[in-house]
């Protein structure tokens, strides 16, 4: 007998439980991908509106698909201020991932844009989220504060100097550790070079001292191991984009030369 997959309302308490979940980014603004790593039995995807050309309106379907599929849909946002964090969580995401935080203050204020209680989310029940009106005033503001993922992006070089402060802020449940922005403003040749690596020790170290859960994106099976070695208890691998370049990649390749 098959085992149920846990749903994707059960995400939030999964990563702050150090559970091992993975994920993968979604560039592309159709809900088929979605979909598919859904039935695959992927844990979490996460929607890129700061990378890639989604709007609101392809947001509000991708998320519908991710919860149709029983995965939990994260938006990295493009813009972190209140109405676009507000817009995504009523279409009913299952949280947001939110770049360059490089301050406690910064921290506080994406937090606070997360939650009822103790934030300032601007209430409505009418939408996705709060079931069209179906969750009651009090049950809405519950199940969203104790769903909604808040998940801040450790990727600038500047908040090596306030990882301590970051990591003191209530409401963040987990760290990004974003090695691709790191290496670039190292100048370092990948993301798994021993320079990056010297810089992502600290934050790794400061989010273990913190109890804060870390997610991180890995190439391989090999580096996930590493990083989970740190602590790293969520990863990423890939996104849309990088599993259809190499399974066609693949294909073109069994299929070359012509066919005789």
């Amino acid at each position: 007998m098959a085992i149920p997959r846990p749903s994707y309302e059960d995400f939030r308490r999964r990563l702050r439980a150090r559970e091992h979940v993975l994920g993968t980014f979604i560039k592309t603004p159709t809900t088929h991908a979605i979909e598919i790593l859904g039935l695959l039995g992927y844990d979490f995807v996460v929607i890129d509106q700061e990378h890639a050309p989604i709007d609101r309106w392809q947001i509000d379907t991708m998320v519908l698909a991710a919860r149709a599929s029983n995965v939990a849909g994260i938006v990295r946002v493009g813009d972190p201020g209140d109405a676009n964090i507000l817009s995504v969580l009523d279409c009913g995401a299952a949280g947001i991932l939110v770049p360059h935080v490089d301050s406690a203050a910064k921290a506080r204020d994406i937090a606070a844009a997360c939650r009822y209680r103790g934030g300032r989310r601007g209430f409505a029940n009418t939408t996705r989220a709060g079931g069209f009106g179906e969750a009651s005033f009090a049950g809405h503001i519950a199940a969203q504060d104790q769903r909604v993922v808040c998940a801040a992006m450790i990727e600038d070089l500047s908040a090596l100097d306030h990882l301590d402060e970051i990591a003191a802020v209530d409401g963040i449940d987990a760290w990004f550790v974003g090695r691709g922005d790191l290496t670039a403003a190292l100048g370092a040749p990948s993301m798994t070079s021993p320079e990056t690596r010297k810089v992502v020790e600290p934050i790794m170290a400061a989010a273990r001292k913190a109890g804060i859960p870390v997610i991180m994106l890995s190439p391989d099976r090999a580096d996930a191991k590493a990083m989970a070695a740190l602590g790293a208890s969520a990863f990423m691998v890939s996104s849309d984009h990088g599993f259809l370049k190499q399974a066609a990649r693949q294909a073109l390749a069994e299929f070359t030369p012509p066919i005789a």
